[in-house]
């Protein structure tokens, strides 16, 4: 508990990546092409994840209320992936940082996607970025910090500047928009820890976290700065497409085996035991339904963008 109550700090971590990984594979795509790879990507495996949620937390209902749903009609809006819009709660608590995800790509196809992703627009994106999350601090408006998302643009800001720098080369300007980003998120874990506390009267310390993220941006340095490139492990890429739906699985389904056998199974079995089952779940979820789908999706929807342009 000492440490695992942290991470939750995986979250900015994501984001970080996050923000890399859209930038790289923007390049050169239509604002079309870029929406339909990332509709294609996200949600057929979510489409899943949520009606198996629901399923198990709907006839085993031993998760907190706070952390699921019992409706049906807010089950059938959380496929759409937009509750978090709408005051919907989440069928699993991991599903909110999907919505930060689904803002991010909107702002950045219209601001970047839209006018030819570059090296110049990328920048005046994460500046412009950056710039509204600071005036959220002092002119607070609910419109703005919706989509300012200052608790998080500095990960994905970080992210796209780190992808630069991987793609042509460290600058003064890029340092600078990572170092300022990197502040920005250190003052900001603070306060993420105090919204995670588990037990409000018991305050856990905030340097852990800020340890974790700078350990993070540490880890994106290196990588911009080519330290990683010599490693090819064939299985990186197996664990890396089994972290999302892995990330969609794992809540409230993990939380309930736990509660159905805390009882009858020693602590550690049971960790390593649901942790193993999750991650064979999320590669069912993967090979069955992602690795089919995505592809089919990708092209009814590459045929539909293709005929309204048509028109």
């Amino acid at each position: 508990h000492t440490f695992s109550q942290y991470s939750w700090t995986g979250v900015e971590v994501f984001f970080l990546i996050s923000g890399f990984v859209i930038c790289m594979s923007s390049w050169g795509r239509s604002v079309g092409d870029f929406f339909v790879s990332r509709i294609s990507r996200l949600y057929p495996a979510y489409w899943v994840a949520v009606a198996v949620t629901f399923t198990v937390i709907t006839l085993w209902p031993v998760v907190p209320l706070f952390h699921r749903t019992d409706s049906w009609t807010h089950a059938a809006i959380n496929l759409t992936m937009l509750q978090g819009g709408m005051g919907i709660p989440d069928v699993d608590g991991v599903y909110w940082t999907l919505f930060c995800e689904l803002k991010f790509y909107l702002l950045f196809a219209l601001a970047v996607v839209a006018r030819g992703v570059g090296y110049r627009n990328c920048v005046i994106f994460c500046c412009l970025w950056t710039v509204a999350g600071i005036v959220d601090y002092t002119a607070p408006s609910q419109l703005l910090d919706m989509w300012a998302m200052p608790l998080f643009s500095p990960y994905f800001v970080a992210g796209i500047a780190f992808y630069l720098m991987y793609r042509y080369k460290p600058n003064a300007v890029l340092t600078g928009i990572v170092l300022v980003s990197f502040l920005l998120a250190e003052n900001q874990i603070v306060k993420r820890v105090g919204f995670n506390l588990t037990e409000p009267h018991r305050p856990i310390p905030a340097w852990p976290a800020q340890v974790i993220v700078a350990l993070a941006f540490a880890f994106m340095a290196l990588l911009a700065l080519g330290a990683f490139d010599r490693i090819q492990w064939r299985w990186l890429t197996t664990a890396g497409v089994l972290t999302y739906p892995l990330y969609l699985l794992h809540e409230n389904i993990g939380w309930t085996i736990i509660a159905a056998l805390r009882r009858t199974a020693p602590p550690l079995v049971l960790v390593a035991g649901t942790t193993v089952a999750m991650m064979l779940a999320a590669y069912v979820l993967h090979r069955l339904v992602e690795r089919p789908l995505g592809p089919r999706l990708s092209r009814w929807l590459k045929s539909a963008t293709a005929e309204i342009r048509s028109l």
